[in-house]
């Protein structure tokens, strides 16, 4: 029992911390750091793709849907951000 409520403690905290993410994301994609875009990617169902050798493009994949964003430091251009919040919307109009 007082295992359960320290698990679901947790996880409302980890939730929480993600729609912040998230939610900073959608107000700023100017300032998005690789790892938090691909932390959201994941979390919201994507597989990634590790690019191979001599490219730096990693690939997102969920059902048909595709997104590849380059590594680039020390923010992923505002272009690609904007495309995952796009593809992630989506959902919510689904």
């Amino acid at each position: 029992m007082i295992l359960h409520m320290i698990l679901m403690s947790y996880e409302v905290a980890n939730v929480t911390q993600f729609e912040k993410l998230l939610e900073r994301i959608r107000n700023n994609p100017k300032t998005v750091r690789f790892d938090e875009l691909d932390r959201v990617l994941i979390r919201s169902g994507f597989r990634r793709r590790q690019p191979r050798s001599g490219s730096s493009h990693y690939t997102y994949i969920r059902g048909k849907q595709i997104l590849v964003v380059p590594f680039h430091k020390p923010y992923v251009k505002q272009i690609y951000v904007e495309r995952a919040i796009e593809l992630l919307e989506g959902d919510d109009r689904t």
